[in-house]
């Protein structure tokens, strides 16, 4: 089961899919609020924090009847499949993270990436003028400066938001903090980390790695926060070695 970040949709995952698409039956959704949902259902009550957006997988999954579940998620739909198996830990079998984290917010012994004030700023960039920051945080995201299509394909995304939407989103995503609950975590887990990744720094990653009991941390060869957009034989690889190790 595939879950993007937002600013996507479930496209992105096309080349990584058909590797394993024999193998297992893949499921592909959109989160409320990503570039290709249905925005009739948003409802700030409900997506105000990710409770929302967990419940709306294990919807998934029960109209499904999934079972024993490989849940592969991209940054902070990789946070909402781990709170679903702390949730129904009975629905999956095993976790994969690409790009995800904990906590964006530096503190103190701990290394998010972000100061409250630069998101201070980037929320007040996100009121003045949507479409300039957008265009900005797309190409500082993605990187990849000689391939400039990805940038703009994710700016196409992030401009499909309604920017009424896209800020309480973001601000759900930057001021969130699960770093509690890690240890809770039970299934077999691997954290996916590309190089010079804007939103998640290695050293959030290896939180997760050193926090998640058992997990495996695998480094890939790609820039940017889209490893899975960028360089998906990178990723392809780095999944094909922990689904067949016979070990996990």
């Amino acid at each position: 089961m595939f879950g993007h970040g937002f600013g996507t949709n479930q496209k992105v995952w096309n080349f990584v899919r058909t590797a394993f698409e024999k193998e297992f039956r893949i499921v592909l959704y959109d989160n409320i609020g990503a570039s290709h949902s249905d925005l009739s259902f948003y409802k700030p009550e409900r997506y105000g924090d990710l409770d929302g957006y967990k419940q709306d997988l294990l919807d998934i999954c029960n109209a499904l009847q999934l079972q024993e579940i490989i849940f592969v998620g991209h940054s902070v739909s990789g946070i909402v499949g781990l709170l679903a198996s702390l949730d129904r830990p009975n629905l999956f079998s095993k976790l994969i993270l690409i790009g995800s984290s904990a906590r964006y917010i530096d503190d103190v012994g701990y290394t998010g990436g972000f100061k409250q004030g630069d998101l201070d700023n980037i929320y007040g960039q996100i009121t003045s003028n949507y479409e300039e920051w957008a265009k900005g945080f797309s190409a500082m995201a993605m990187r990849n400066d000689d391939r400039p299509l990805f940038a703009e394909g994710f700016m196409s995304g992030l401009l499909s938001l309604r920017p009424d939407i896209a800020l309480p989103l973001i601000k759900t995503i930057f001021q969130s903090d699960f770093r509690s609950v890690l240890p809770l975590v039970q299934h077999p887990t691997l954290i996916i980390q590309a190089d010079k990744d804007l939103a998640v720094p290695s050293e959030a990653a290896e939180y997760l790695y050193h926090h998640i009991l058992g997990s495996k941390m695998a480094y890939v060869s790609a820039e940017g926060h889209f490893p899975h957009i960028t360089a998906p034989e990178a990723i392809i690889s780095a999944i094909s070695e922990f689904l067949f190790d016979k070990s996990v």
